[in-house]
This record gives C-alpha cells, structure tokens and sequence, in this order.
C-alpha cells in the first residue's frame, strides 16, 4: 500500500528538510527580535505579523532552492531508487544543501551585526568582490572555529534525519506518477507565484524598520536585491512632468553667477564669479572610510579618539551640519566626484557606461592641474579604477594583476610591496597611503604643476587591524581603536607634509565617505547620515564653523568658490557660503530617496510611494506629517532630474 504521510514517503528528506528549514529561520527572527529588543515592536500583532510575513517568504525561498530536489524525485525511475548512484547524490546534496544553509544563517548573524539588516545589495556586492571579503572574514573572525562549527552542525543535522529515518523512507519507497506530478507540479507552482506575483518590499509592512526587516528571508532579500540592483527612476518611483521638473531644479540652482548654456532637459552652465581668479592651489582630497559625526569631542562624543581632528575643527572651515548621501563608499565618491544626488538602484560609480562624465577632474584638468587617485587597495574592487581611470584620474593602488578595461585610457601606478608597513584585506593602513600620496606630490611639485590629488583611506573598517605601538589601543580589538588610529594618520600627514614646500600653496579637504551605520528603526536613520567635513589651510580669515545643513555634493562648488574660479558646471551641488544659499541634505538607501529641509524629510520609496515626516533631532525619531504637494514634488524633481541625466548620457 502506498504510504500517504510525506515523513515516510519517497520525499521524507525533504519534507524534514522543511521543517529544519522552517525551525532554523524562527530561531534566526527571535535572535533578531531578541538583538533589538529596545528597537523593535514587540506587540503581539506585530510580533505575530512578522513571524507569519516571515514564514510566508521562507515558502518562497524553498520554492526556488528545492525545485532542482523535487525535479529529482520526481523524474527518478523506481528502478534506480535506492541504488548506489541515488543514495550517493541524495546524501551529498542534502550535506551540501544543509551545509551552505548554516553557513547562510551564521553569515546573516554577522551581516546584520555590521548592517542591522537582512541581506541586501551590499551583500550582492560582497559576493562579487570575493579577495576583499574572504579575507575580512578570515581577519575578522576565526574562521577555523566558524568552519568547524558549521560542520559539527551539519552533521549533527543529518543524524536527526537518519535517526528520523528519513533516508531509509528514500531509499526504500516508491512513488506513484500521480504523486509525482503532484508534488512537482505544487513546488512549481509556488515558484513561479513568488517569482511573477511576490516582491521582497511587500515584507516592509511595517513603520518599524526592524519589524520589516525581521518580516524578510535572508536568501530571498539577496536575490531580489541581485535583481533590482539597477532601477530606473520613473518605473518604481512617482513622477513628473520632464518641463516642470528640470524648471524646480533650475530655479533651485540659479544665482546671480550662474548662465545656462545647455538646451533642453540640462542644467550645464557657467559659473562666473564675479572676482575671477587664475590661483592654481594644490588639493588634497581625503575621503576617510566610516567616520560618522558623533566619533568627535566636537558632536559630544566622550572617548577622546580623534583628538586631532577635533583640533582641526577650531582652525579650518568646518562644516557643523553635513549629511552624507548615502551608507556605502560609491554613494560618498559619487556624490563628490558628480555633485549629484544618490540615484536609486547601483551608485553610478559601479554603473556600465560611467566614463567620461563631467566631473570635478574636469575642473582641475582645464586648469591643467595632475589629477592622481590614492587607494590603499585594489581598485578593482567596487569598480573603482574603472570610474576614476575613466573620468581623468591617474590610478594609485595595489592592483593584485587586475588590469583596467581597454576602453579606459589612463595611467596607473602599482603601490609596491616595499612602500608598505602594514597591510590589511582591504588595503595598505592609511599611514601607507598617506606616505604614497606624499611622494607623489613632491615630484608633481618638481615637475612645477599643480596637483589634485584624491586619497580614499581603510582602516577604519573591519577588521579594524592597524600598525601596532601606533596609539594607545590594541589592534584587531574594535571599531574605537581603527577611528584613533585614521585620526593619528592624518596627524602625521599633516606634520610630514608641513615640512614640504608646497604646503604653504596647498588646501587639504577631509570628508567622510559615510557613517560608520546607518540603521535604525526608521525608514531612514538621519543621524546616522551625519558626518564631518574639513576644509584647511586656507588663510586664518576663512577660518569658521559653517551651521548651515548642507550636503556632501555642495562641498566641491563651495571651495571653487573660495578660490574665484570660473567654471563649466553639471553639478546639482551649489556654494554653501552664498548669503542666499537654501539649506538641504540629500540622503539614500539604494531603495529609498531623501530630501531634508530643516527638520522637515521627504521619503520617495518605490511602488510609487512617498511619506512626510518632522525629524527630532533630541530622540532621532520621525513622525509622520500631511503631505506638502510642493515639498513633494520639489523632491521627486531633484532625484528625476538627476536619474535623468546619467540615463540619456547627458552628464558626459
């Protein structure tokens, strides 16, 4: 007689591999509920809806992860059942199914402790670049012990089936054709249901951004994210008229120095000033990796761990109220190489057809300074080299034999293994690349033309390994010592490069890239975009804190104009010290656009959705506003506009 139950059936491995499925990812969602106990809605609607929304994306993923299996079993003659051949392929793959499943769930553990979040596009990003992440992991954790463990656990795993005698039902039961085509028929289904009908954003049901993210399948997130990672603006967000909103912009970015020179949808333009001035000063340029606000004395932080850069704060144009654009290194080098707002999806830096644009190398090459671009790793990674190679920039890294692509006419340079110190996964300590930087600049000094060059640092970021006997906190022990260790870099980048001759000609710029987190229970977390932003060496007169909100893309047309340069402009970013300048930050998730004005904040979501929030400064918490039509569609015309120009190749 054909048993019914699926426990003792031909399918008995996979319906206990359902289950073990099903119980690991409640296991995984209480850890989270558990992780932001203070954070999250733990109220048993919401408690409730998250749990099931979870369970119902959970199906979707073992929809799409066990299709191949139940192709197997249902195709498989009953004549080879339980053969050698069946039982080595049920085995193995149940081992390997098992085994990258556990090492997905510890790996969403350690993600959402860097992210606060389920897998997303970074992770995508993340299995792209695999010698940077590889070798985090291996600095980071140890690795032996993670392996182990994950192998202890699956084996112990596939004794419970054994013991279940999962197996044994296997290998030893037929399956009639009706039962066949019935399981097959069922599991395809709900694959092609979730594949055309479910999206990963129907789990953010939630105003609690951890209920939402908690609602989410780690796997299922990660392919979506792989799917969507480029999303054009007026397909997945509320729009406008092209006329009306090109007209916002221009309005926006009109000043008495400012004549419009390119026709139709553009906003190319002249800036004028009305000094004029032929002053070719020297540039430093450094993006530090992480360094949010509140790591400085300045913002109330009472650690002490960037005692240099709080000093510099007192003797340089500092910028009080600065807003990073987005949460990853491409959004900050994006938004200050372009002057542009973070457009959804890729940032541009990674995005095919990125050469040549009008960026701030276009500035400084028509003014015939040596544009150089310093990192400390491999540029291949995040698609660096390619941009910077691309857009006018000589190339400074490790390079590792990656070569640039043939279509990129630049010069790149290999830091060699004798310049270095001390390396990590991601790159030389920023001491090393400081040092690179310098050597540079002395023979850009003797070959008497003026250089800009752009320093992207790495030690503030995981592992947070640095050069030991460097300052007074161990190496490898956390976030607080890789911060002091940047901050003593730049100290002794500043007092080397005081004794160079071009110092004196020489202005250095210093910015974060983006905080070190950017989670929160919000849909945005506006603290967690503010970051600090330098300008020094200019005359003592320039010198003083600049309270305005402003953002990371107004930083470049800002110091051209404390320089009276005359320029060919494409930016969206305007001069901060303008009597008249309207104060703003924009902000992004590669899903989420902001506009902050004041304490008031616009949310353009996709699905064509958009919400209106007060921002309290004193908890950090939104709360929900009427919408304000005008606030809207200013919004949507500035992120439009931007979408807009890279697609139609208008910013070359």
């Amino acid at each position: 007689m054909q048993k019914l139950l699926l426990s003792r059936s031909r399918y008995a491995v996979l319906f206990y591999f359902l289950i073990w499925f099903f119980i690991l990812s409640l296991i995984l969602r209480i850890s989270f509920f558990i992780w932001q106990y203070n954070e999250v809605s733990w109220n048993i609607p919401d408690f409730l809806r998250t749990i099931f929304t979870g369970l119902f994306f959970d199906i979707g993923t073992l929809s799409f992860l066990l299709i191949p299996a139940f192709l197997y079993y249902s195709l498989m003659p009953d004549r080879w059942i339980g053969s050698i051949a069946d039982k080595i392929i049920i085995y193995f793959f149940t081992f390997l199914g098992i085994f990258i499943l556990v090492f997905t769930f510890f790996a969403e553990l350690t993600f959402w402790d860097e992210f606060k979040t389920r897998f997303n596009f970074i992770a995508v990003d993340y299995l792209i670049y695999t010698h940077e992440v590889v070798a985090n992991i291996e600095e980071s954790y140890p690795l032996p012990l993670l392996i182990g463990g994950v192998l202890v656990l699956t084996f112990f795993f596939l004794f419970v089936f054994y013991k279940r005698e999962a197996f044994a039902n296997a290998f030893n039961s037929k399956a009639r054709l009706k039962t066949r085509i019935t399981a097959l028929a069922v599991a395809a289904s709900i694959a092609v249901s979730f594949g055309f009908k479910v999206y990963n954003y129907q789990a953010e049901w939630s105003p609690n951004r951890y209920n939402s993210e908690i609602s989410k399948s780690g796997i299922y997130s990660f392919f979506a994210a792989f799917r969507n990672n480029q999303m054009k603006f007026t397909d997945f967000y509320t729009s406008i008229d092209n006329d009306k909103a090109f007209g916002i912009i221009k309005s926006k970015l009109t000043d008495s120095q400012t004549v419009y020179t390119g026709p139709g949808y553009s906003i190319h333009r002249k800036i004028t000033d009305s000094i004029g001035s032929a002053e070719r000063k020297n540039v430093v340029f450094i993006l530090v990796e992480s360094l949010s606000a509140s790591f400085l004395k300045e913002f109330g932080n009472k650690e002490n761990i960037t005692p240099f850069l709080d000093s510099l704060a007192q003797k340089s144009i500092f910028f009080e109220n600065l807003y990073a654009t987005g949460t990853r290194t491409v959004r900050g080098m994006e938004a200050v190489t372009l002057s542009i707002p973070p457009t959804p999806g890729q940032s541009i830096v990674k995005r095919p057809e990125n050469q040549n644009l009008y960026t701030i190398s276009n500035v400084f090459n028509e003014k015939n300074y040596h544009c150089n671009f310093f990192y400390g790793g491999d540029g291949y990674f995040d698609n660096m080299n390619a941009y910077f190679g691309g857009n006018g920039f000589t190339i400074y890294d490790r390079g590792r034999g990656s070569v640039l692509s043939d279509k990129i006419k630049t010069v790149r340079h290999n830091i060699e293994d004798s310049e270095i110190t001390f390396e990590n996964a991601w790159g030389t300590c920023d001491g090393d690349i400081f040092d690179k930087m310098l050597k540079t600049a002395d023979q850009h000094h003797k070959d008497n033309k003026p250089f800009f060059n752009f320093v992207m640092t790495t030690s503030n970021h995981r592992p947070y390994t640095y050069p030991s006997g460097k300052i007074d906190i161990p190496s490898g022990t956390g976030r607080e010592g890789a911060v002091k260790y940047t901050d003593f870099a730049l100290s002794e980048l500043f007092r080397k490069a005081a004794l160079k001759p071009w110092f004196k000609n020489t202005v250095f710029v210093i910015i974060a890239d983006h905080c070190a987190s950017s989670a929160g229970k919000d849909e945005i977390d506006v603290a967690n975009y503010h970051i600090p932003a330098f300008i020094v060496n200019l005359p003592e007169s320039y010198n003083q804190k600049i309270a305005k909100q402003c953002s990371q893309i107004d930083l470049w047309p800002t110091l051209f104009s404390i320089f009276n340069w005359n320029y060919e402009s494409d930016f969206f970013g305007k001069n901060v010290l303008d009597p008249n300048f309207e104060q703003r930050a924009f902000m992004g998730t590669y899903r989420k656009l902001v506009l902050m004005k004041n304490e008031k904040v616009m949310i353009l979501s996709d699905q064509k959705k958009q919400a209106f929030y007060s921002w309290d400064k004193k908890d950090n918490s939104l709360k929900p506003l009427p919408m304000d039509n005008e606030f809207l569609e200013e919004t949507i015309s500035w992120y439009q506009t931007a979408d807009y120009l890279f697609t139609n190749k208008l910013l070359k």
